[in-house]
């Protein structure tokens, strides 16, 4: 098992990526890391004990931020994320993560890769926390701002096979992002995608709403892309207020100061049921090849994540079941 990982692209690169390959390294020390970079920038990071699973692969160039995502990929070939994606297609490498600019993954993965046969367009795919600690399988997250009920469908079904594949669960449910649960409700790209869904070889429960996701009320939860992003950052700066306000209120006085102390525990607790960092690893779905895309401000932890959710990936054979299930469409 190979896995090529763009060391260089994130906002914590090279550091957060190396220390988290080296901490995979051990727990799975039947995956082959493929740490793809330069190597004056990454060697040293390694030192002399670097384990016997972990590579560096040279790259000379780097995808920045800002970079014009096609622009990038066309005219930077040594790019440390290019040279990942083509050693995916090549067969050198089973699959890729990125924290890197998301566009030029995007990019990447359809320049490089293509399509899988049947598939009209990719969707960016993330675990959403939940309150039952197994997490809520949302896409599209912002691949494609404009879809058409078709899309959705794909959407539909590639997120109930990596459920099933990745995670074990036997009959995903199947939920479709709209304002409201009648079947009625929402605009003319939900309710033609509804009807969709109803007669799709899939276990669709109808409309979810927004307010209703971290509680788990399906386990596939299908979006376009512009709404699928506005609903991510909406919970992320939502999630980063109010734990904001709760540390505030915690230090102000030596009553809530001692409080707190107490309550460590189950803070705790909460942090770590809805910390992103164990659900980090979103992938790519709909490119012919396993392409993951990694949190642009991934830690070394984020990072270890993001490689055991691609381990599990391969393990299930994720990318081939996709490609049979959709070859004859």
């Amino acid at each position: 098992m190979k896995i090529a990982i763009d060391a260089m692209g994130g906002d914590h690169a090279p550091r957060s990526t190396v220390e988290g390959a080296l901490a995979a390294a051990s727990q799975w020390p039947k995956a082959e890391l493929l740490l793809v970079g330069r190597p004056e920038a990454l060697n040293p990071l390694l030192g002399a004990g670097k384990p016997s699973n972990v590579t560096v692969v040279p790259a000379a160039d780097i995808i920045e931020p800002d970079d014009e995502p096609v622009r990038a990929v066309r005219r930077k070939p040594d790019a440390s994320m290019n040279v990942a994606a083509r050693m995916v297609k090549e067969g050198a490498a089973d699959a890729m993560i990125s924290a890197g600019n998301t566009g030029a993954l995007m990019a990447a993965g359809l320049l490089v890769l293509g399509r899988l046969k049947g598939i009209d367009r990719p969707g960016l795919t993330s675990l959403f926390p939940t309150t039952d600690g197994k997490g809520v399988l949302t896409l599209d997250l912002g691949a494609n701002m404009d879809a058409k009920p078709e899309h959705l469908l794909q959407y539909a079904l590639m997120g109930s096979m990596y459920r099933q594949k990745v995670h074990g669960l036997a009959k995903p449910k199947v939920g479709l992002l709209n304002v409201g649960t009648e079947a009625a409700k929402g605009n003319e790209l939900s309710k033609a995608a509804f009807e969709l869904l109803e007669t799709a070889p899939i276990h669709f429960i109808g409309n979810v709403e927004a307010r209703d996701v971290l509680s788990r009320s399906c386990d596939v939860l299908v979006c376009d892309g512009f709404s699928g992003n506005i609903l991510l950052k909406a919970i992320e700066g939502a999630a980063e207020t109010v734990f904001g306000l709760l540390k505030a209120e915690m230090t102000s006085s030596l009553r809530s100061k001692l409080a707190a102390a107490v309550l460590r525990p189950n803070f705790r607790r909460v942090g770590k049921m809805m910390d992103y960092k164990v659900y980090n690893g979103a992938p790519l779905l709909g490119v012919n090849g396993l392409v993951v895309k990694s949190h642009g401000s991934s830690d070394a932890t984020a990072t270890m994540h993001a490689i055991r959710h691609t381990v599990a990936a391969i393990d299930n054979g994720l990318i081939p079941a996709l490609a049979e299930e959709f070859g004859g469409k």
